[in-house]
């Protein structure tokens, strides 16, 4: 019996949920709380299987099961550190790791209804850009005698995953051997610069080697180049419509016209660059149909070079002061929550 995909997710669950709750943790449980497919009744049979394993311990008899020190131990190693997951089911250690790269993005979208919330305006939080995320970790996981899955692991715990070839002689350990070269190299480089430093060091490797960089090289290339558009989540988009200056219909649909393509406010927020705080007033927002409101920024930190701008719009009657409290508070908390990845 080993630990596949199936069982590490349900594992993953159990742990979460004792660490909220303190209580033993039942198959109903997490057949309700957390949405995998999976009957009552199969999950049951996989606790079954996780305690034969060691992995869970069960107090009563008639009670749940509880995480094994042996569960914490694969927790951070693997979980928090995002180590390898011992599985040959690679579709599933795809969906773990897409699970993983939405952990950014839920916690944006939570801030910007959180923002909103607070402000009682309609707010913005602008993600970093991917060429700007640098590599802190990378691991080639062999999921069959001729390729590996290829995780990086960015600032801010944004996940880049996919499957590449391996030639002949490049087992679990000389993968293991190449994962810890190439993040010893290549930590605290964007995606582009590593793509060029494997690029050119592919000169005088043996075949293998060779290829196997140079696939390397080119995802990495490709996911800084793809991934280089900022993502914008909005949050209290029709809160602008509670303010007595937007009664006009016309008006109210030029604001909301704004907000659905999205494309003048990512441009908006990126020319942010770096300060603590920009406050536009009316016609300083560069767009005529926000020229009755205000706009205020402010900066969330990754890491030394990875940054992102949170931001709130409402009529230049704002309250400012009250909002830029709020975003500086927010800005802390989102530099704090998302750089704890952080080694």
């Amino acid at each position: 019996m080993m630990m596949d995909a199936r069982k590490f997710r349900i594992l993953q669950a159990i742990i979460d949920d004792y660490i909220l709750t303190a209580i033993p943790v039942g198959s109903r449980t997490i057949s309700k709380k957390y949405e995998m497919g999976l009957s009552s009744a199969t999950i049951r049979n996989e606790m079954s299987d996780l305690e034969e394993l060691g992995y869970l311990d069960q107090p009563h008899v008639s009670a749940g099961r509880i995480p094994s020190a042996k569960a914490y131990r694969l927790y951070v190693d693997q979980l928090l550190q995002k180590g390898i997951i011992p599985t040959g089911e690679s579709e599933n250690v795809h969906r773990y790791f897409d699970d993983r790269t939405r952990q950014m993005e839920d916690v944006i979208n939570h801030a910007a209804k959180v923002l909103s919330g607070l402000t009682h305006y309609t707010s913005l939080v602008l993600s970093p850009k991917g060429k700007e995320l640098r590599i802190r970790n990378l691991q080639l996981v062999p999921v069959s005698h001729n390729s590996a899955l290829m995780v990086i692991v960015t600032d801010g715990g944004i996940v880049r995953d996919t499957v590449v070839n391996v030639g002949e002689g490049l087992d679990a350990d000389t993968l293991y051997a190449i994962s810890r070269m190439l993040t010893e190299r290549l930590n605290g480089h964007t995606l582009s610069e590593a793509s060029e430093m494997l690029t050119g060091a592919r000169q005088g490797m043996q075949e293998n080697h060779r290829v196997l960089m140079g696939d390397i090289a080119a995802f990495m290339g490709q996911a800084g180049t793809g991934s280089g558009q900022a993502k914008l989540a909005l949050g209290g988009p029709s809160n602008i419509l509670n303010f007595p200056e937007y009664n006009d219909v016309e008006k109210a649909k030029g604001f909301l016209s704004v907000l659905e393509t999205k494309e003048k406010l990512v441009d908006l927020l990126e020319s942010h660059g770096e300060m603590a705080f920009t406050v536009r007033i009316g016609p300083e927002t560069g767009i005529p149909e926000l020229s009755d409101c205000s706009l205020v920024t402010a900066t969330y930190r990754l890491g030394d070079n990875t940054h992102g701008t949170i931001g709130v719009i409402g009529p230049t009657r704002m309250q400012y002061g009250h909002v830029l409290s709020i975003l500086n508070a927010m800005g802390q908390q989102l530099s704090s929550l998302l750089g704890q990845h952080k080694e």
